[in-house]
């Protein structure tokens, strides 16, 4: 991973447009290849950056300032989503081999929650099929991906307690796996968000982003874990 803290102004240009004025930031570029650009306060969200793959290419601007442009991989014909950011002054670059990491250790209740829904999944909605569990993606595994009825892609993010990080995992996850054609063939990869707990302003912010949300009844699941032994 290489960390800059550096003064920058910072242009993204792709399905939208957005702009980053001149000001002191983070900026973090990870090994599988994503790009993030943070300021000291705010939300540990970042304010702007790319997922990959991506290419990244460093040089120098017209005016002899350092230059990064980050672009995403897309489809062929189409024009790529492009990431500018135009370094003024470097205070602090440094880079650090973090090696490769465990993962994220979820609580058994959780854990044993992904192993339920993987035996049920139309309980989240009519008609759901599991394809696999763990569904890994660049920048992690997502719990579950299933298809609905139609043969349409369907990331599941499932949480003890879910809260706004939750939804933001998910929409990051959901961002990589709709540029991948293999599963958007019957359409854009849809999102379900399943707790057994849902704060009211996660369910805003996912519904406001097109993912459902799906309570869960962790002791129902159980029970009907537990009949299908009975009749095995």
């Amino acid at each position: 991973m290489r960390l800059v803290v550096a003064t920058c102004q910072v242009d993204y240009a792709g399905r939208l447009t957005a702009h980053l004025p001149k000001a002191t930031r983070v900026l973090m570029l990870k090994a599988d290849g994503s790009v993030l650009i943070h300021s000291d306060g705010g939300s540990y969200k970042p304010l702007n950056w790319m997922s990959p793959p991506c290419s990244f290419r460093e040089g120098l601007s017209e005016d002899g300032d350092i230059e990064w442009t980050v672009s995403a991989k897309a489809p062929k014909g189409a024009i790529p989503d492009q990431l500018r950011i135009l370094i003024h002054e470097v205070h602090h670059d440094t880079s650090h081999e973090l090696g490769v990491d465990p993962g994220l250790q979820k609580d058994g209740v959780e854990k044993h929650l992904q192993e339920l829904l993987a035996e049920h999944p139309s309980t989240l909605a009519e008609g759901l099929t599991l394809v696999r569990r763990e569904f890994m993606t660049a920048i992690g595994p997502v719990d579950l991906m299933c298809r609905d009825a139609a043969g349409v892609s369907v990331a599941v993010e499932i949480k003890r307690r879910g809260e706004i990080d939750g939804v933001e995992q998910l929409t990051r996850y959901l961002e990589l796996l709709n540029r991948d054609p293999l599963l958007t063939g019957k359409g854009p990869v849809r999102g379900i968000f399943a707790a057994q707990e849902i704060k009211p302003q996660a369910r805003v912010l996912a519904e406001d982003r097109g993912i459902a949300c799906a309570l869960v009844d962790y002791d129902a699941l159980r029970g009907l874990d537990n009949a299908e032994e009975r009749l095995f």
